[in-house]
């Protein structure tokens, strides 16, 4: 029986579109039914924006013109247009992975293999329409309290389910990663990059991580059945190379390394 799609966990992009055409988003949009507590993540957001300026930076962790753009996008999220997440979503890794150029059949295996963990929304899937907004899952949101902690239990449980009997590549940074709890036996795998640092030593990649792991996630999808080990027949666009030497294994999970 042949293997089902791998399942390609991202974070979703501080950098979003603005505006959209698509109709206001209302529960039973999504592809993850999550809907329940949605509602009150965004209901506590909503709330939030009448807070004190000081406060809603603190929450938001922007400030001046960013932070009056960032408010009124989220007061505004129960009328505002939506789009596709995958074009909400306008960063360093999604410029990488560049979507919208993918052949047919690495959109279809997109649509079935990737989800994007939200601070807002759980669980988003590329498809799925949503307005412009801001906010981290790493933040406290009033008596929700850290959102990382607060969707743990139902975006496991929905993660658990996907997950089943497919490898899990895991691109998510902590603050993301903290959020999902999987079940013994789930099959992860991440990818860390290195680089020479100034003294010589293998340093992990800092400025441009988030690209070279929308890089992967392109070649991923362009090549479905790819395994860890076939990484060290991949060149990165940026030079990078498997070293099956620091191949290690943490809590469980398979930690791939490349290095340039």
């Amino acid at each position: 029986m042949a293997r089902r799609n791998p399942l390609i966990l991202l974070p979703p992009s501080e950098g979003k579109a603005s505006g959209g055409d698509g109709p206001v988003w209302v529960t039973g949009s999504m592809s993850v039914d999550l809907d329940p507590t949605r509602a009150l993540v965004v209901a506590a957001l909503q709330r939030a924006m009448r807070l004190p300026l000081q406060e809603r930076s603190s929450l938001l962790g922007v400030k001046g013109t960013a932070l009056a753009a960032a408010t009124a996008a989220n007061r505004s999220l129960a009328s505002a247009p939506t789009m596709p997440a995958i074009a909400r979503y306008t960063g360093v890794l999604y410029d990488a992975l560049d979507a919208g150029s993918l052949d047919a059949a690495a959109r279809r295996r997109m649509a079935s293999s990737v989800l994007i963990l939200s601070g807002l929304w759980g669980v988003v899937a590329p498809s799925d329409p949503i307005p412009d907004y801001k906010l981290k899952m790493g933040a406290s949101l009033g008596r929700l309290g850290r959102l990382s902690t607060y969707w743990s239990e139902p975006l496991t449980a929905a993660l658990d389910r996907r997950a089943r009997g497919r490898r899990v590549w895991n691109l998510l940074p902590k603050e993301h990663d903290a959020a999902w709890r999987p079940a013994d036996g789930v099959e992860q795998v991440s990818v860390e990059f290195l680089e020479p640092g100034r003294n010589g030593e293998l340093v992990a990649v800092s400025h441009w991580n988030k690209f070279l792991k929308g890089a992967l996630v392109r070649y991923l999808l362009t090549e479905p059945g790819t395994t860890p080990a076939d990484l060290a027949d991949w060149e990165h666009p940026a030079g990078f190379r498997l070293d099956p030497r620091r191949t290690r294994i943490e809590r469980g999970r398979t930690v791939m390394v490349m290095v340039r």
